[in-house]
């Protein structure tokens, strides 16, 4: 039977290059994975319990998935994506799956299709075509491998080759479920990331109830601007003793600011009584970033932006279902005079490390690849959301390499919540980026064992030295 994934899948198709990218491929297909910036439930690892059915694991979680069919009409409530209200949706996981199935054919062409085939294929046995007529046989099958103890969490944390994952928490998660991994004595390694964008941006909702509840568990005065400050330094070196190593912060805009001690406490009254206006309330979120990298350059973690995002463009399906539906929309970014705060600050400092990630995709060449190829504190992350795929990977490395070179990025990051596609995002990312050394190679403006070389480095090494990890 013909396999769902070509062996040669990504690779160029003159013959020559296929062969070098086949060679190089070889050598780096079963590395460990390192995982730095994943969005994982830490309670999969902390409960070991084994995965409902196949429509929770792979379907209700992935709103690269759900976006697509909703795009098309199918309501998220017959996915399984729960409501806000507590009002009923779709439980039955064999009827999500055949809704899927007999969709599947909207994501031809589409790197979740690449994932999903990956993970039929080389997780599940699977290898007929997914559609209405195979619904039943594959959910049937995928649902008996799941009851098998080498499909729970722990289990395919290992079958994957997974050396470290980080998860995300909020500043004010209590991170219970890292802290029942550790005292399991599972051997593991699951990290968290601090991700305070609840307790700095003074959009997000709840926010004065948040920084109440950030002084409550911190111990320190969230009412005055150094008690603030302390706050988050008290939360950050509580991550750290949970294994964080980086920082995490998703704002809509890369500006940074930075304003003296006095203008900053002034700012900071105005929005912590609510009376600040919007061009208030972005100074801060700017002001906060540069806050952020200087806390970084004193505890060491990794700092990571990941701005240009419209969170929930839409406000409907935000009050319906939250967050994180599907609907955050990349805007046009500005990055040189944006970040020139933050660079002023910091930027020379080089045992600082800001990975810069962007959804605009303009900016590579003309502003990001230049700002890493010189400023030490930069780094560039190759890959996030919508181009966490193949043409995506493949134009930032030809946007970026001339002026940024490879060690100025930091390898691949999977962008993912459904725990078994990271291994196939994965597989992705080293095909097109053996690909792209191949074409090097074959051009000779590379030598073949620099290629080989650079291929574990950007499989598995510059994450690793990037992240601490």
């Amino acid at each position: 039977m013909k396999s769902l994934v070509h062996p040669d899948v990504l690779f160029p198709p003159e013959p020559g290059v296929r062969s070098i990218a086949r060679a190089l491929y070889k050598t780096v297909a079963d590395l460990p994975i390192v995982s730095p910036h994943g969005h994982t439930d830490p309670r999969w690892y902390a409960l070991d319990e084994p995965f409902p059915d196949p429509a929770q694991l792979l379907i209700v979680p992935d709103h690269y998935i759900f976006r697509m069919l909703f795009s098309q009409g199918v309501a998220l409530e017959d996915l399984g994506v729960r409501r806000q209200d507590g009002s009923p949706v779709e439980m039955d996981g064999r009827r999500i799956w055949k809704r899927f199935a007999e969709n599947y054919h909207l994501f031809r062409g589409t790197p979740t299709r690449l994932w999903m085939d990956y993970v039929l294929s080389n997780l599940f046995d699977i290898e007929e075509p997914l559609d209405a007529r195979t619904a039943d046989s594959s959910y049937d099958r995928i649902a008996e491998k799941l009851r098998q103890p080498e499909y729970r969490p722990r289990a395919l944390f290992k079958r994957f080759n997974i050396e470290v994952i980080a998860t995300t928490e909020g500043a004010l998660d209590d991170l219970r479920w890292h802290r029942m991994i550790r005292d399991s004595g599972w051997d593991g390694r699951v990290v968290t990331a601090y991700r305070p964008d609840a307790v700095v941006d003074p959009d997000f909702e709840g926010f004065s109830a948040n920084l109440d509840q950030l002084g409550d568990i911190s111990g320190e005065d969230t009412g005055s601007w150094s008690g603030y400050l302390a706050a988050h330094r008290n939360r950050r070196a509580y991550f750290k003793s949970f294994g964080a190593t980086s920082s995490d912060h998703g704002h809509a805009t890369a500006d940074t600011a930075n304003l003296s001690p006095s203008e900053a406490s002034a700012l900071f009254d105005k929005v912590r009584n609510g009376t600040a206006d919007a061009d208030g309330r972005r100074l801060f979120r700017a002001q906060m970033l540069t806050e952020m990298a200087k806390m970084s350059l004193d505890d060491g973690l990794v700092m990571q932006i990941h701005p240009g995002s419209w969170r929930s463009h839409s406000p409907s399906i935000m009050a319906r279902h939250g967050r994180d539906m599907g609907f955050d929309i990349p805007t046009r970014t500005d990055y040189v005079k944006a970040l020139k705060p933050l660079l002023d600050a910091v930027g020379l400092e080089p045992n600082l490390t800001v990975v810069l990630f962007t959804l605009d995709e303009t900016s590579y060449a003309r502003e990001l690849a230049p700002l890493a190829g010189v400023y030490p504190a930069l780094r560039l992350g190759p890959a996030w959301w919508f181009h966490d795929s193949p043409e995506g990977m493949r134009r930032f490395r030809e946007m970026t390499t001339e002026t940024a070179g490879f060690y100025n990025t930091v390898g691949f990051n999977d962008d993912t919540r459904a725990f078994p596609s990271i291994p196939a995002r994965h597989d992705v990312s080293r095909r097109v980026d053996c690909a792209f050394l191949a074409r090097l190679v074959a051009e000779h403006r590379l030598q073949e064992e620099e290629a080989f070389s650079l291929a574990r480095e950007l499989a598995y090494t510059l994450a690793k030295e990037a992240y601490r990890l």
